[in-house]
């Protein structure tokens, strides 16, 4: 079973613009998608990530066209 939790954050400015044009950009995407796999990939690049973090960035990034 798949647990969502709601995040509710502030960020920069010139960030959410970025994030912005990656969604006009790529439609098979939503702003939930984009910060889950951000998030995702941070822990398991720095190390904090288990299985779960690595699994779900994996899984989504596998999904992407070429």
């Amino acid at each position: 079973m798949n647990i969502t939790v709601s995040i509710l954050t502030e960020i920069p400015e010139d960030l959410y613009d970025a994030v912005a044009h990656y969604l006009d950009a790529h439609t098979d995407w939503d702003q939930d998608q984009v910060f889950a796999a951000a998030v995702s990939l941070f822990l398991t690049q720095n190390g904090e990530g288990d299985r779960a973090a690595s699994s779900r960035y994996l899984e989504r990034s596998s999904q992407q066209p070429a």
